[in-house]
């Protein structure tokens, strides 16, 4: 599992402190939750923090513990993004000062980074630690992931990966780790969020889907890089069959460009609508109350596999077996790298889990 002997996990104590080191992005830090409940299922006493940008704190929220649940015991947020903007300004030095105090308020015995990069590993390094705690990190790159060779300075424990290892089996693996565990392997299905959590969302009010008409499909065209798209003629053909089903068509959007993409494919559609603007912590309830989401590569995407809703993953230019979703019957995953999938697939995919869930209802 190592490249380094194992053999500090035997001095820690049984209940340890735990510090999780995952900042970004969405997709990153939905992907490393599993964790979290690896560790609760065997040291149920154990305080588990997490490290994590300012922007992804919603996405961890559901997992702090309280109210008889026990997940995460502290979230500490880190706002890099936004200090490297104002880096001569006096407040946001106060507030990295603040960062740092409130990461050595606990002496970890273990911490476990499972990004791989040098931002990631200083993080580790300004943590207050025993002196024989575990820092765990990732011995290599795996493919089409970002990755610093020099963020292993910093690691007591590295950790050999394959370099074709799905982003759940790869946090897994390091945290098997540095805990000196067996290596978790997919008989052992990730969880995410507790259960009545993503009951509850499907129950909750949710001002900005005032706007839709129920039964919705959300639509998520838009990602980071271009080559991850499907081709906008591909969404008004899906879009279009969809909608001659009984149901509404819903494009979100992140930017102005994205809310132009939107209307311009929304315009050939049926009854279809493009939202205002919603956050990532709204992002829950509206992906909870739709039908169907179908979406590429990206965050949202994933949120709505990780709830364990009906989801279509759209991949275009992206290796499949890294982010697929293969914890759950309701997810279906079309097209491959440099293999985007013809109109015609993604359409039965999505009527296939339409009728699914149509079945499961009666």
């Amino acid at each position: 599992m190592s490249d380094l002997s194992s053999t500090n996990s035997k001095h820690l104590p049984s209940n340890p402190k735990i510090l999780l080191v995952k900042l970004s992005s969405l997709g990153d830090v939905l992907h490393n939750l599993p964790i979290v409940w690896d560790l609760r299922s065997r040291l149920p006493h154990a305080q588990i923090d997490w490290v994590v940008e300012e922007g992804c704190v919603h996405l961890l929220e559901p997992l702090l513990s309280r109210d008889g649940f026990r997940g995460i015991d502290r979230i500490i947020p880190f706002a890099l993004r936004r200090w490297k903007k104002n880096l001569f300004k006096l407040s946001t030095w106060k507030e990295f000062f603040a960062f740092k105090n409130a990461l050595q308020e606990i002496t970890y015995d273990v911490v476990v980074e499972t990004q791989g990069l040098l931002k990631s590993a200083i993080v580790c390094s300004l943590a207050s630690k025993t002196s024989n705690a575990v820092v765990a990190g990732l011995a290599n790159a795996t493919q089409f992931s970002g990755y610093e060779p020099i963020a292993r300075a910093f690691y007591s424990q590295s950790v050999q990966v394959p370099t074709q290892c799905h982003a759940v089996d790869r946090s897994r693996w390091v945290t098997c780790s540095a805990l000196d565990w067996q290596r978790i392997d997919r008989a052992s299905t990730p969880q995410f969020y507790p259960k009545r959590y993503v009951d509850s969302l499907g129950k909750s009010p949710i001002k900005v889907a005032d706007q839709f008409k129920a039964p919705y499909i959300l639509c998520f065209h838009s990602t980071a890089r271009e080559a991850k798209r499907w081709p906008n003629q591909n969404w008004v053909a899906l879009g279009n069959e969809l909608v001659s089903k009984g149901y509404q068509v819903v494009l979100p959007w992140g930017n102005v460009a994205e809310k132009d993409v939107s209307i311009t494919i929304a315009k050939q559609i049926p009854g279809a609508m493009v939202p205002s603007a919603f956050s990532i912590e709204e992002a829950f309830s509206v992906i909870a109350n739709a039908a169907l989401t179908v979406g590429v590569d990206t965050g949202l995407t994933h949120l709505a596999a990780v709830l364990g809703k009906p989801t279509v993953e759209i991949y275009c230019d992206s290796p499949r077996w890294k982010t697929e979703g293969y914890w759950s019957g309701n997810i279906h995953n079309v097209g491959d790298i440099q293999a985007s999938p013809h109109v015609e697939e993604v359409i039965q995919a999505s009527l296939d889990l339409l009728l699914l869930d149509r079945f499961k209802e009666s």
